[in-house]
């Protein structure tokens, strides 16, 4: 269940200047579109950028270049601008135990966004602000939610943390959620808790989830689309299915190779980390690690020259399947 595109990142790019003056580019040109409705997952190792990306696709992190456009219109970075945008799409954090005010009742965290907004004068049936935060509660598996009201987040469990956040978004009845690692501090029973009630959320209420994640397990779950990062850029994109059962990319064949659900890839084992993002590899960018460049594949092709010096463009925000590879470039032609 997708609609028409609603959040939308075109050659987003972010840097950051060091102490010692050089220049880290943490996305480095990204395309990504996300429809209403429909599931999104960002994966990718840590420093690939995905959590910038969900940064800058909340307006939390404004772009050195390229924009972020909301149903088409480019983001106001204004005050008044953010607060109408953030009505419409909210932000579910990983640490569900930091995130929330130790101070403060469950009521409160979940009201707190709904006083902001001045959602009860909006509302269209008037409901009383007690009626939003129960409703949102509820909406988030916390039921009855009223048991919940008065009790303070240290009187939770890690999965019930985490629906309290989820139920904090969807007081604003917002359209988009942008998940950053939602599941990955919580036991393995609570995860796939949470996972179905963000497939819920999406079928009962046609929100649509943007999950940042290292974990290809839970994007095979729960997404319909995927996008791969490496080292600033999307370097595969696709349908769940294209890019987990038919895997392009070297990157994106090595990630999966580790994946206990996964048994027909040989494991492959990635030498070294993902480089510096202040001296980003001339030439495709994995090269340094690629192991279709280290056993001959790339040369054998003939684009082992092309690896080490010809830059890739940023990949199209179009849904089909897409890599940034050169040797995939020739052996789709095959």
């Amino acid at each position: 269940m997708s609609g028409p595109t609603l959040l939308e990142a075109r050659d987003v790019s972010v840097a950051f200047t060091t102490r010692g003056g050089s220049v880290a580019r943490a996305l480095d040109g990204v395309d990504l579109a996300v429809a209403q409705g429909e599931v999104v997952a960002i994966v990718g190792e840590s420093g690939s950028g995905k959590t910038t990306l969900a940064r800058a696709l909340m307006g939390l992190q404004r772009p050195s270049a390229g924009q972020v456009l909301f149903e088409g219109a480019p983001l106001e970075y204004s005050t008044r601008g953010m607060r109408g945008f953030r009505g419409q799409v909210q932000m579910v954090l990983q640490d569900a135990a930091g995130s929330l005010n130790p101070r403060q009742t469950v009521y409160e965290s979940v009201a707190e966004g709904i006083r902001l907004h001045r959602l009860v004068a909006a509302d269209a049936d008037r409901r009383s602000e007690v009626q939003l935060v129960a409703a949102a509660l509820a909406e988030a598996g916390l039921r009855p939610p009223e048991r919940l009201f008065l009790r303070y987040p240290h009187e939770l469990s890690g999965g019930q943390k985490q629906r309290v956040l989820i139920a904090g978004a969807l007081a604003l009845r917002p359209r988009l959620l942008v998940a950053d690692e939602p599941v990955s501090s919580l036991d393995a029973s609570i995860r796939g808790e949470i996972l179905a009630l963000l497939l819920k959320l999406r079928r009962d209420l046609g929100v649509g989830v943007v999950v940042v994640t290292h974990d290809l397990g839970l994007a095979w779950n729960i997404a319909d689309r995927i996008a791969v990062m490496y080292l600033g850029r999307v370097v595969e994109c696709g349908s769940t299915e294209e890019v987990l059962e038919s895997p392009r990319h070297p990157y994106t064949q090595a990630l999966l190779s580790v994946v206990p659900e996964i048994e027909r890839l040989a494991p492959v084992v990635l030498t070294g980390e993902i480089p510096d993002p202040t001296r980003i590899p001339a030439g495709c960018r994995f090269h340094p690690r690629c192991p279709a460049l280290a056993d001959g594949s790339a040369a054998a092709a003939g684009v082992g020259d092309r690896c080490l010096g010809e830059p890739l463009p940023v990949l199209s925000a179009a849904g089909e399947h897409r890599t940034a590879c050169h040797l995939d470039a020739v052996l789709s032609r095959t």
